[in-house]
């Protein structure tokens, strides 16, 4: 499985968590015909560099939102704001959703900024991603 996601949701994705700084940001991807086309930030209630916990009202809202638009849920992101994109044993830990992807940005300098993983019982897979300019 390889991950497609627009150009512009990946700037966005960066700008986001840019925006968030020092505090890890997250939020949803959403994709139309297997093509991530747009993202939805949500808030991270932990306000913590290091730990992200979504706001649940805002789940609902976003899901309601992509329902609406026909989309459907592509992926979960949040951002490393001091560590490199790949899932820490925290992220591991709480991945519940061995069908979800997780998508980790990260803002460090030098640093393949976007990966995409699915992961499952502790087990980690990384995706390909590939990146479509409209």
């Amino acid at each position: 499985m390889t991950l497609k996601i627009e150009a512009k949701v990946l700037t966005a994705l960066l700008e986001h968590g840019r925006r968030e700084i020092p505090n890890e940001a997250c939020g949803y991807l959403a994709a139309r015909e297997g093509l991530v086309c747009r993202h939805f930030e949500l808030t991270n209630q932990d306000a913590a560099p290091d730990h992200f916990t979504m706001n649940p009202a805002e789940q609902f809202a976003a899901m309601r939102q992509m329902r609406e638009a026909g989309l459907q849920v592509a992926a979960v992101y949040h951002t490393h704001p001091e560590t490199p994109a790949r899932p820490s044993e925290e992220d591991i830990r709480l991945a519940h959703d061995p069908g979800m992807v997780y998508v980790i940005v990260s803002l460090v300098r030098g640093d393949d900024p976007v990966r995409a993983f699915k992961i499952n019982q502790g087990k980690v897979l990384e995706l390909p991603l590939e990146v479509v300019t409209a």
